[in-house]
């Protein structure tokens, strides 16, 4: 536990303090998510799921299921169930790859660059919340706080 600051007594407890700020930590992230995951709702989207359209939009090219699944860090049945959800929505379509007869890749359709688009502006109005809660350096020296944990 020391690897994110919290500091020990000579009986091993943590600060009262320290526990104190912790917790309010976890659960402003739990709902900073929570604000974030019901802004995609509204637009029929998870964080998971336009996670991986936002990566086939920024990579503009059709991409290999094991690539998305380590660009998205996670197993790669986990990619393809998660591609076979937003295939059967009308997202994403699996189209052959050139490279490798075998192969698979998925790619944006026209609707899910339009699921997209909405998802991020979703994101942009939580981002403009966010962002108005604190002044450009109470910003930074959060920034510059919150970098220390990682």
């Amino acid at each position: 536990m020391n690897d994110i600051g919290i500091q020990r007594t000579p009986h091993g407890s943590a600060s009262r303090e320290a526990e104190a700020t912790l917790f309010t930590f976890l659960d402003v992230a739990d709902q900073l998510y929570e604000r974030v995951g019901a802004a995609l709702d509204r637009v029929g989207l998870s964080y998971a799921k336009y996670e991986v359209l936002k990566h086939l939009r920024e990579s503009r090219d059709p991409v290999g299921l094991g690539y998305l699944a380590e660009g998205q860090s996670c197993a790669r049945s986990n990619i393809t169930q998660l591609v076979d959800r937003l295939e059967s929505e009308g997202l994403v379509r699996r189209v052959p790859d050139p490279d490798d007869r075998r192969g698979v890749r998925a790619e944006l359709t026209e609707e899910g660059m339009a699921r997209e688009a909405e998802g991020t502006t979703q994101l942009n109005l939580v981002l403009a919340e966010f962002a108005a809660s604190f002044s450009g350096p109470e910003r930074a020296e959060l920034g510059r706080l919150l970098s220390r944990l990682t």
